[in-house]
């Protein structure tokens, strides 16, 4: 590590914690004896959705907690829930070993465990997902329970 003071790149680890996702180091540098904090995180791999229109647009964890949140509305859903759904779909879509997802890849794992976590809740994630039009294709959708 590079000393912000005088530039050396020779310093000691003093204290190292762990500050929820990511490593606080108090370092001290061993040409000057400056003493400076630094903290390390893991890089997440960057993943691109392809949307219904052709657009590229980076994934984005706060946006589809948004949405899980919206098909959750005045539901007995607990945020911690909606947080673990999101959680659980955007490691889903790492384990794919992808740089890039469909728009079609992502709803369908949101609905998947909506499904298991809200009826109503799925039902309307769908309407919007899947952009119903007609009462017939709610039928429709509850009638095949996919999941």
């Amino acid at each position: 590590m590079v000393c912000p003071h005088c530039k050396a790149d020779n310093d000691k680890v003093m204290e190292t914690r762990t500050s929820g996702d990511s490593v606080r180091r108090r370092r001290e540098c061993l040409q000057c004896s400056n003493r400076f904090t630094t903290y390390e995180y893991v890089e997440k791999a960057s993943l691109t959705v392809a949307k219904r229109d052709g657009r590229r647009e980076p994934f984005r964890h706060e946006k589809l907690v948004s949405g899980i949140r919206r098909a959750c509305a005045k539901r007995p859903v607990s945020s911690e829930k909606i947080e673990e759904i999101a959680t659980l779909v955007e490691n889903h879509l790492v384990q794919l070993g992808q740089q890039e997802v469909s728009y079609a890849t992502l709803g369908d794992l949101v609905m998947k465990e909506l499904f298991k976590t809200d009826s109503v809740a799925y039902v309307r994630f769908a309407s919007v997902y899947k952009e119903f039009r007609e009462v017939g294709e709610f039928v429709k959708l509850i009638m095949e329970e996919k999941f």
